[in-house]
């Protein structure tokens, strides 16, 4: 009767309705029935017990830069095994739908800390379209794990457009190349791509020797180019997901007016980074929070528009090897040490004294969370454990001299880290269940030696269980569950994220008793398929029982089912307006 019975589980729909104990029966990748009753199990060849467990939507992640690494391993795993079953590629201005080879392996490769050689070799054997259309249908020709939607990124628009050159240089675009970006930006829409991700901010850089450093080309356009962009979006009613200047902090305000339908025309919804409670600015950890509280959904609703922001719902930690760290891309004396390639050549730069000062100007105004940062490992194991202002300290020398000191002698050798934002609780509570606010930002497949957040989700519904037992409730375990799944999945417009009759069956068997601080540990784990990486990985197989995609287990105990990501594809290409490939 059942190709699948899971029995007994404490059931959430999504929907953020009264949990209940069901057993759940799937039939032809999508639930059959959710049933108060023992369901039959004759001839069923799969039963799972999730007597227990929480049977949940499998998560969305709506942030991720996987845009290369679907290519090579389909089955994104990583994302997966802790109950992920859609991503969204196309983030922050940066796809790889119509640009060539050679600028995409630009666009990407240093923001996914992955080898350039390795990126552009996966883009040449692999791609095999040449458009929005073909995209679509090369991604559902891969054995696809989880299910995959997708922004169109400005950057890679703009640069098959104007050619990248032009596309990171002083001249605008030509009313031909509005008319023409604009065109393609339609024909993705009708593949089903859920909008356009632009940026403005300047923490990412291009990789390779043509244009390296360069600002991602999405950062040259005007806002003559952004509002013909905007014109297709609003008329499709699809999302714009872009990154205010974080050094102009009121560029925010021309994003909401952006959005804003003023009466007079369809709104336009935006989705914008981020929502952080950030540490290095005396005032912004006030001011922040504040704003998006008080002024963002109440903007809303009086100019009509229909922003959110994407909030990190977990402290902000960030590991570093020497000098590479994803945020250092933004400012002056890191930037230009991040712009050679070779450790020999950074530590001759470091060592001068004119880049000394300059750096120490950086630290005084944006780098003092340096200050506490813990060495995690180094050569030298006296400094191990301890932070760069106890160094400096016993050595009688600035928190800045000493820094660069152990970068010098150290190099990558050198691994610590640091909290920059997300530090107070409270505040965590607050944006988490603030209606102007989605979680999201995990920024999942990039930054790959910076961070891991594969396993946000989990580490949210931790938060919220914590907090009941300690007696101080910020939102139900029902609210939490609707904040990740459904609401997200409505919002972007994806056949995703509940868990009903008749909806596909996606979802994650979660054990309440592994949700405990093992979730926040961080391990590392090689990438055969880029030569051998190690990226920073989460492991969270005491929480996660097992993760069904389209009413197929694959994952289950720890482990991945056989020929997962493959062998056979389990996941779909989820098209925007609720359509489905």
């Amino acid at each position: 009767m059942f190709d699948l019975i899971i029995k007994g589980g404490r059931w959430f729909d999504g929907t953020g309705s009264p949990s209940a104990v069901r057993d759940l029966g799937v039939r032809a990748g999508r639930v059959a029935a959710v049933s108060a009753e023992p369901l039959p199990r004759a001839g069923c060849p799969k039963v799972l017990d999730a007597g227990g467990c929480w049977v949940l939507p499998g998560f969305l992640d709506v942030h991720t830069h996987y845009d290369i690494e679907v290519l090579l391993s389909p089955g994104l795993p990583e994302s997966v095994r802790h109950g992920v079953t859609t991503v969204v590629l196309g983030n922050c201005s940066l796809s790889a739908v119509y640009c060539a080879a050679d600028d995409a392996a630009d666009l990407f490769s240093r923001v996914e800390a992955l080898p350039h050689a390795a990126v552009l070799d996966a883009l040449k054997r692999h791609r095999r379209w040449s458009g929005a259309d073909e995209y679509v249908r090369a991604l559902l020709a891969r054995p696809l794990g989880p299910n995959v939607a997708a922004f169109l990124g400005h950057s890679d628009l703009r640069a098959y457009v104007m050619g990248l050159g032009r596309a990171v240089g002083a001249d605008p675009a030509t009313g031909e190349d509005l008319d023409r970006m604009a065109a393609l930006l339609d024909r993705a829409l009708d593949a089903g791509f859920l909008g356009l991700s632009t940026v403005s901010s300047t923490h990412c850089r291009l990789d390779g020797e043509r244009f390296r450093s360069a600002r991602p080309p999405s950062t040259f356009a005007g806002w003559r180019e952004y509002r013909a962009l905007h014109r297709v979006l609003r008329a499709r009613g699809r999302v714009l997901q872009s990154a205010p200047d974080t050094a102009r902090p009121w560029s925010s305000l021309l994003f909401l007016l952006a959005s804003a339908g003023l009466g007079v025309r369809p709104r336009l919804k935006t989705s914008l980074l981020a929502a952080l409670d950030p540490r290095a600015a005396p005032v912004l950890p006030t001011v922040l929070p504040a704003v998006l509280t008080r002024a963002t959904a109440p903007a809303n609703r009086l100019l009509g528009a229909e922003v959110r922001w994407q909030h990190l719902p977990v402290p902000y930690e960030l590991y570093a090897d020497g000098i590479d760290l994803a945020i250092f891309e933004d400012f002056g004396a890191t930037a230009a040490a991040l712009h050679l390639r070779q450790e020999a050549e950074r530590a001759r730069l470091l060592s001068r004294r004119a880049y000394r000062r300059w750096f120490r100007r950086d630290y005084d105004s944006r780098f003092r969370h340096l200050y506490d940062a813990a060495i995690v490992s180094c050569p030298d194991e006296a400094v191990v454990g301890r932070s760069f202002g106890e160094v400096a300290g016993e050595r009688g020398r600035h928190p800045a001299e000493t820094f660069l000191d152990l970068v010098v002698a150290h190099g990558s050798r050198l691994r610590w880290r640091t909290t920059i934002a997300n530090h107070r609780p409270h505040v965590l509570d607050r944006l988490a269940r603030h209606p102007a606010v989605h979680p999201g930002f995990a920024e999942t497949g990039a930054h790959l030696r910076n961070m891991a957040h594969y396993n946000v989700p989990l580490r949210l519904l931790q938060r919220v269980v914590s907090a009941q037992a300690a007696g101080r409730p910020f939102m139900t375990v029902e609210e939490a569950v609707r904040r990740l799944t459904g609401e997200l999945a409505d919002w972007f417009g994806l056949r995703a994220g509940t868990l009903r009759t008749g909806d596909r069956a996606d979802l994650v068997v979660v054990d309440p008793a592994g949700l405990d601080d093992r979730l926040s540990g961080y391990h590392e784990a090689p990438m055969p398929d880029f030569g051998g990486v190690r990226r920073m990985v989460n492991r969270s197989d005491a929480a996660v029982r097992a993760v069904c995609v389209a009413g197929e287990p694959v994952f289950e105990d720890g482990a991945f089912a056989a020929g997962y990501g493959s062998a056979r594809r389990t996941g779909t290409f989820l098209g925007a307006d609720h359509r489905c490939a």
